[in-house]
């Protein structure tokens, strides 16, 4: 099988800004700066390959988004090594940006006020994808989810599942 994404060693951790409360603990905190090191991701490793199906499970604060996150690029590890598909996330070279995509919660990737078609016309053209593509790909994921009766209707006008699945 091959490996689609290749995470080793892989950690990210965070220098937080202590603040003392009120007026008088922002004006120290002017004068003298004091950190606290936060550990989101601490030293993981792992590898999804292709056909896989997988989920990150865990309590609030395991690091779940920060892994995600560094997997798409937004965010550096502070350590170790990401691949996916071959490249290197953090790189966010264009052919990586046209072969990943990520929803995470409501930051909403189609616009509200046009129908769900539209705004994936858009995105197509946005992201370079081929006509064919495009086409075979609407067609599997609207035959999945079950959404093909309402690609043309308004975002606004959908329920959250109808646009949670919009946004797959």
């Amino acid at each position: 099988m091959t490996e689609i994404i290749s995470v080793k060693n892989v950690s990210k951790i965070y220098d937080i800004l202590k603040k003392e409360q009120g007026l008088i603990g922002s004006i120290k905190t002017l004068a003298s700066r004091k950190y606290e090191r936060k550990t989101a991701v601490d030293n993981i490793t792992f590898s999804i390959y292709e056909g896989d199906f997988i989920g990150f499970i865990g309590p609030n604060g395991a690091g779940k988004t920060t892994t995600i996150k560094m997997l798409s690029g937004i965010i550096h590890p502070s350590s170790g090594d990401i691949k996916v598909m071959g490249f290197t996330p953090k790189k966010l070279q264009n052919a990586f940006k046209k072969q990943f995509a990520i929803t995470m919660g409501q930051k909403n990737q189609l616009w509200w006020d046009i129908p769900a078609l539209d705004s994936f016309h858009l995105l197509k053209e946005i992201y370079e994808i081929p006509d064919e593509d495009f086409k075979n790909i609407l067609e599997e994921l609207t035959k999945l989810l079950d959404v093909k009766h309402i690609l043309n209707v308004s975002l606004r006008n959908l329920s959250l599942g109808e646009r949670m699945k919009m946004e797959i």
